[in-house]
């Protein structure tokens, strides 16, 4: 199992940093950061990272480049990223398939206006269009290319062309990037249209939660399989909180993964073979010791993955 440890990544997290930097996990393949808690010229945030860039692998994910924006890239976010990029030298960079910036409406339409959320994108020809002209600018600047992540959504729109998993290969196709596949996001994004479905017909009761997560299984491994080998440069695992019947299950990570997404991540190792993989948690920090735990287990998953593609390839 050693050597599939150096697939596997944590993000990290302020409260874990002192633990980190005195234990040095050697388990830990890469750890992973928001980049924008590093945008600062400096001061005690990037003098950590600078320490755990000599300790582990750094990848930088982002929130904020709002790829799907049709204002464009925001020039000044874009520098701040290559700077940071530059002094880290990531082994990868990713950010959404998303938007969350807007020209502003304003009379003299000067500045933008910010979302505070991951805004999801119609998945049509204009907006894939947009999507893949903003991920070449980025790479443009970065001289690299990066990674795109597949969202937890809740709203769609009524002129969807084109399905999600249809339209995000089209896109790392034209544009030259890859996927970051968020399995709890697609798993998430299954429970809540059972749950949508359900209330259709008995509003705020709850679908039968057996029920619910075998459609949602069906629905993730769906949109695995259609992904061709070698798009996918990292995967996400997290867990999300069980919410109310009359509410939508958020993708909060602040849970330990679900045992439907553990299922979800191992047969989509069959499909594209060995990907890095994070476990991310954001909410209710546990300790340390539950992260490296839910690492070690996605270390063990990609070792018997190994070890029965190694057995096929004997017999």
């Amino acid at each position: 199992m050693s050597t599939t440890w150096s697939l596997v990544g944590i993000g990290l997290r302020q409260p874990h940093a002192q633990d980190l930097l005195r234990l040095r996990p050697p388990e830990l393949g890469f750890l992973e950061v928001h980049s924008e808690n590093f945008f600062a010229d400096g001061g005690p945030a990037l003098d950590v990272l600078d320490q755990m860039r000599a300790l582990y692998p750094i990848s930088l994910h982002g929130v904020g480049l709002s790829l799907g924006s049709a204002s464009g890239v925001d020039a000044a976010h874009l520098d701040r990223l290559a700077r940071l990029a530059a002094r880290i030298n990531p082994v990868r960079v990713s950010d959404h398939a998303s938007f969350a910036r807007v020209a502003s409406a304003g009379p003299d339409q000067a500045g933008a206006v910010h979302a505070s959320d991951l805004l999801p994108l119609a998945f049509t020809p204009a907006s894939q269009d947009v999507l893949v002209a903003n991920i070449q600018q980025v790479q443009d600047r970065l001289k690299r290319p990066i990674l795109i992540e597949n969202l937890s959504a809740y709203m769609a729109y009524q002129d969807d062309e084109i399905a999600e998993v249809d339209f995000l290969i089209q896109t790392c196709r034209r544009a030259g990037c890859q996927l970051l596949l968020d399995l709890n996001n697609l798993v998430v994004n299954g429970l809540n249209r059972a749950r949508r479905a359900t209330w259709q017909h008995t509003p705020g009761v709850e679908p039968d939660r057996a029920q619910a997560l075998t459609k949602a299984r069906a629905e993730a491994l769906d949109f695995v399989w259609s992904i061709p080998a070698g798009m996918v440069g990292e995967i996400h695992l997290a867990g999300f909180r069980w919410a109310a019947p009359d509410r939508l299950i958020i993708d909060d990570h602040s849970q330990r993964i679900h045992p439907t997404v553990w299922d979800v991540y191992a047969q989509t190792l069959a499909h594209l073979d060995e990907v890095p993989t994070l476990i991310e948690w954001d909410v209710d920090l546990p300790p340390l010791a539950v992260l490296l735990d839910e690492a070690r287990l996605a270390a063990q998953a990609l070792a018997q993955h190994r070890g029965e593609a190694e057995h096929e390839s004997i017999d």
